[in-house]
C-alpha cells in the first residue's frame, strides 16, 4: 500500500502500473496480479486501508470541540506533502474513473460514520436540534478544506480549518 500510495503521489492514477508498484515493493509481479489484478483494485485497497488507519475520532465533549478536532484531522492530510498530493490524485481520478469514484465513496462514507456520533451526542447534549442530519454536518466541516485543497495551492492552513467547525455548527 506504501508503494501504491507512493506512485499516486508522484505519478497520479495514471502512473499505478502493477509491475511498478510490485518492483517498488519488492515483491514479485505474479504476487500483485494474482492479489489485485488491475489499478483500480489497489486503489480500492488502499483507500479501505486508508480509512481503517485514520485517526478516531475525538471525544472533547462539545461539537464545537469534536468538529474542530475533525477539521484539523481533514486539514492535516490534506496540507502533508504526501498524503495531500495522494488525495487529489485520487479525487481527479474519480472524476472519471468509476471503481476509484466508488473506491473513494467508501472510504468518505467510512471517515463520515466514524465523525457522526459526536453530532448525535451534541443533540443528545441539547446542542443541536433533535433530526440534525450528522452526515452533513461532517461534510460541511471538510467541503470547505477540500474546495481550499482543489482550488488552491497555498496550505490550508490551521486558521482555516478551526473557521470551518464553528460554520459547520452554526449552519446545522
Amino acid at each position: 500500500m506504501q508503494a501504491v500510495g507512493d506512485v499516486l503521489a508522484e505519478l497520479g492514477l495514471a502512473g499505478v502500473e502493477l509491475a511498478d508498484i510490485a518492483r517498488r515493493a519488492g515483491v514479485g509481479k505474479t504476487t500483485v496480479y494474482r492479489r489485485w489484478g488491475s489499478a483500480a483494485a489497489l486503489v480500492a485497497d488502499l483507500l479501505a486501508d486508508m480509512a481503517e488507519q485514520s485517526t478516531p475520532r475525538s471525544h472533547t465533549g462539545s461539537l464545537q470541540g469534536d468538529l474542530e478536532a475533525n477539521a484539523r484531522l481533514v486539514q492535516q492530510a490534506l496540507d502533508d506533502r504526501r498524503q495531500g498530493r495522494v488525495f487529489a490524485a485520487l479525487i481527479a481520478a474519480a472524476t472519471g474513473d468509476s471503481p476509484t469514484a466508488r473506491a473513494l465513496e467508501h472510504f468518505y462514507d467510512v471517515r463520515i460514520a466514524e465523525w457522526e456520533p459526536c453530532v448525535d451526542e451534541a443533540v443528545a447534549r441539547g446542542e443541536l436540534p433533535a433530526g440534525t442530519d450528522s452526515a452533513a454536518v461532517i461534510r460541511a466541516v471538510s467541503a470547505p478544506l477540500y474546495y481550499q485543497r482543489l482550488t488552491r495551492t497555498d496550505p490550508i492552513g490551521r486558521a482555516r480549518a478551526i473557521t470551518a467547525a464553528p460554520a459547520a455548527a452554526a449552519a446545522a
